[in-house]
């Protein structure tokens, strides 16, 4: 079905025009299912890293408590729940039928996205010149592979956002649009959760 190309009238804006058509109530329930698998992955991911997190080579004594800058850890995690905030407001206008708002609500939750990630390529850059590597030890590995996990979905939702933004800019608002932008919006809250365990199980716990 072809997307309406105009701003539906204030008085015709449905109350949750993410689920006012047939296409975005399949999106909804659709996507808290693929989010039910993804939740699956990352437990897996927790569960490796949990039982892996001590095993070390003995002659590498380099554990969490070693490596771990929580000042870091503390402001990445305040820009990922500050973006997600801003998604929320971009989602508040896209139900209030504010266009410009949305837009300028979703370009600030990509900013704060890609402030994040850059830190988490610099968190990299040190561990790997610390001889923390994905290949160093068991911890290492299991490691990398949750955290890099999680970035990439990162790195997938920069995208993803980026690309409703311009397409938005061309198309505007709709109740066809309004369906994309909170599925966008609920995957972002999703890694937002996701972050927040990593931050509490992997950094937190293993600085204490």
């Amino acid at each position: 079905m072809a997307e309406m190309k105009y701003n539906v009238p204030n008085e015709q804006w449905p109350e949750h025009p993410e689920t006012a058509t047939l296409e975005g109530k399949n999106k909804f329930v659709g996507f808290w299912t693929f989010l039910g698998g993804e939740t699956v992955l990352f437990a897996s991911l927790f569960a490796t890293y949990m039982a892996l997190k001590d095993s070390v080579p003995s002659s590498d004594h380099m554990l969490a408590a070693d490596l771990f800058h929580l000042e870091l850890a503390f402001v990445m995690t305040m820009l990922l729940l500050t973006s997600s905030l801003t998604s929320v407001y971009a989602v508040y206008h896209m139900r209030n039928n504010n266009f410009s708002k949305m837009q300028l609500w979703l370009a600030i939750t990509v900013l704060l996205g890609a402030g994040f990630l850059a830190l988490e390529i610099y968190e990299f850059y040190e561990y790997v010149h610390l001889g923390h590597t994905f290949r160093s030890s068991a911890f290492g590995s299991a490691f990398y592979i949750l955290i890099g996990t999680h970035g990439f979905h990162v790195i997938i939702g920069l995208i993803w956002i980026t690309g409703l933004i311009i397409r938005n800019a061309t198309r505007g608002l709709s109740v066809y649009t309004a369906a994309k932008v909170n599925t966008a919006a609920l995957y972002w809250h999703f890694i937002d959760v996701v972050w927040v365990f990593i931050f509490t199980i992997v950094y937190l716990l293993g600085v204490i």
